[in-house]
């Protein structure tokens, strides 16, 4: 386990240590040895406001923000309902989509890029914010329905039916009893939905890229190609666009794994 563990935090080493050195040292010492005298000067000339590359660390980071948590909670409230209805429909007509939805978690989302960004650029979606939440959350939609579907399938009616005898209308049913019961299964998808929507290069390069809402991957994407052999300042701004997700990650993980060991909060 120890061996597996240096194994796999070896490159986060190499990234910080380089990140904290100057051009000579990254040039005159080996990427594992330690920095001789570390230094927060690449972070400081990436952020500073006198810099010329802080205003896109700064507009790729609100960006990132945006759209993540806009996707996450969009994501959230639409795939909880419908995971919700194809749980309790007996109708063939559910189970049908549902199947729908199974396919689409195979297939990969670059097969349907080309038509997508044409579809986009027509209703004047490309470049924007929204655009990409309503893109990201028709890309992460079927993992999520079928997350949630198990959840709701384990779930005992018991909580409906005791609802229904109150007088509790379908939509009070979902949204007072059932979604609140789904606590852990709710930060899993979160949690995962928004670790693939910040990290996401591809979708994110072809639809924002030379547009004001680049996200930070983009934005470290066109830094690296700048800087060409400054490997401090290349490391030092993949460090700030990694060091969000992973403080996150970080303080929800006891809700992820609580998502995958049940989903139904007791």
């Amino acid at each position: 386990m120890i061996i597996a563990s240096i194994i796999i935090l070896l490159p986060f080493w190499i990234l910080i240590s380089t990140s904290l050195k100057t051009t000579e040292q990254v040039l005159t010492t080996s990427a594992f040895a330690p920095p001789p005298t570390p230094t927060l000067d690449n972070f400081i000339q990436l952020l500073s406001p006198a810099g010329s590359q802080s205003g896109n660390v700064y507009q790729g980071l609100f960006s990132s923000l945006l759209i993540t948590i806009s996707t996450v909670l969009v994501l959230i409230a639409l795939s909880s309902a419908a995971a919700y209805v194809f749980a309790r429909s007996t109708r063939n007509l559910s189970t049908r989509v549902f199947r729908i939805f199974l396919i689409a978690i195979v297939l990969p989302t670059q097969l349907g890029v080309l038509p997508l960004y044409i579809g986009a650029r027509s209703l004047g979606l490309v470049g924007t914010p929204w655009g990409m939440v309503i893109i990201y959350t028709a890309m992460t939609m079927p993992f999520a329905v079928f997350l949630y579907s198990g959840f709701f399938r384990r779930l005992p009616r018991d909580y409906e039916e005791a609802a229904t005898l109150d007088g509790a209308s379908r939509f009070q049913i979902f949204s007072r009893v059932i979604f609140p019961l789904m606590g852990p299964a709710t930060g899993t998808v979160a949690i995962l939905s928004g670790l693939l929507v910040w990290n996401d290069f591809f979708t994110a390069v072809i639809f924002l890229n030379g547009s004001p809402y680049m996200t930070l991957p983009v934005v470290v994407y066109n830094y690296v190609g700048s800087l060409v052999s400054q490997w401090n300042l290349s490391f030092a701004v993949v460090l700030i666009a990694m060091a969000p997700v992973l403080v996150f990650y970080i303080f929800a993980q006891k809700k992820l794994m609580q998502g995958y060991a049940g989903g139904i909060k007791s």
